[in-house]
């Protein structure tokens, strides 16, 4: 686990090494050159930068010490060594991957991840690389993902990939669970990318087409029986007119014809009687 690393500001630390120096000098640079040398290389090597949003991971002769998170000029124990991990946010984008979604189709997909480093010991530790480790636990989570749910779906009860919302939080709650070993934080997931693959497009389309005509058609149907009703409810109400069972039938197949076709009705008016 991350933890706190002994430092001192290392302005403070290069202050007292040039006071000394300068002692030292006024002493005896014979007497006191070679000591004065040999702490000076000792404390040099103590010395590390840290730049915002950046972190130096400490180890001496192979031991975790600490992390050190405050940025400037500073002072550790001599003899360790320095390992940069950055704490920015990041972005990760998939490749265009091709695998069959829960029904089989050939799909293409791809995702865009943002993170960053929250434990800068398990980053360090726990992994070789932690960004090479977040790019092969992005494909799998995607590829994982798009094998669970269909491309498209009309059952309103079950999820698709085209429901952007409830796939980005399922997607990131799939990589943080992965990526957790590797002290990563995922920030978000999203897909930016999905597509049937070039060999079904076109068959898909049509499909598609096929099934929002069938939906348009049905929301058209229930909408003109409303209306059908409505206007004889109405009628019979007001008292403009009293149908029998043979011309309620017949007003409500030309109102169906009016109402649900589509193209342009013709009125016909009819002089005759409608029982001959």
């Amino acid at each position: 686990m991350e933890r706190r690393a002994f430092r001192i500001n290392g302005f403070l630390v290069l202050l007292v090494l040039l006071v000394l120096a300068g002692g030292a000098a006024l002493v005896s640079i014979e007497t006191l050159g070679i000591a004065w040398v040999v702490l000076f290389a000792l404390a040099a090597t103590g010395f590390t930068v840290v730049n915002p949003n950046e972190a130096k991971v400490v180890q001496f002769l192979g031991r975790y010490v600490g992390t050190v998170k405050v940025p400037g000029l500073q002072w550790v124990a001599p003899f360790t060594t320095k390992r940069r991990i950055s704490l920015r946010v990041r972005n990760f984008e998939t490749a265009k991957l091709k695998v069959n979604d829960a029904d089989g189709n050939p799909v293409e997909i791809a995702s865009v991840v943002v993170y960053k480093v929250s434990d800068t010991a398990k980053a360090a530790f726990s992994v070789d690389d932690y960004e090479e480790y977040i790019a092969i636990q992005s494909e799998a989570a995607v590829r994982h993902l798009a094998t669970t749910h269909p491309y498209d779906s009309h059952d309103p009860e079950r999820t698709s990939l085209r429901d952007g919302a409830e796939v980005a939080g399922e997607l990131t709650a799939e990589l943080r669970e992965r990526t957790e070993l590797a002290g990563i934080e995922i920030l978000e997931a999203r897909i930016t990318h999905l597509a049937y693959a070039p060999e079904i497009a076109q068959a898909m389309l049509v499909r598609q087409q096929a099934s929002q005509v069938v939906a348009a058609r049905t929301r058209i149907v229930e909408g003109a029986v409303g209306m059908v009703q409505l206007a004889l409810d109405r009628l019979a109400a007001e008292g403009v007119v009293d149908l029998d069972e043979e011309r309620k039938a017949q007003m409500v197949s030309n109102l169906l014809v009016v109402l649900c076709g589509d193209r342009a009705t013709q009125p016909v008016v009819n002089t005759g009687s409608l029982y001959g």
